[in-house]
């Protein structure tokens, strides 16, 4: 079995994100918070962005462990 580094990476991003969008929508109403990014709720949305990716390394890493499917045409 191989180390791939895709799995941890992953769980990584998407526990932050988790975290940081959560963080953002409990921050919501909150307009004082948010007055330097021009109103931008930026925990939120950077945290999506890090849950997506982290997804997608996670979906990466699946396919990469499924056993090839082998062709029974081949001579």
């Amino acid at each position: 079995m191989q180390l791939d580094i895709r799995i941890p990476m992953g769980l990584m991003f998407t526990i932050i994100g988790v975290i940081l969008a959560g963080y953002g929508l409990l921050t919501w109403s909150d307009a004082e918070l948010y007055k330097l990014s021009l109103g931008y709720n930026v925990n939120f949305w950077w945290g999506l962005v890090l849950s997506a990716f982290g997804g997608v390394m996670l979906y990466f890493a699946r396919l990469a462990t499924r056993p090839e499917k082998k062709d029974s045409t081949a001579p």
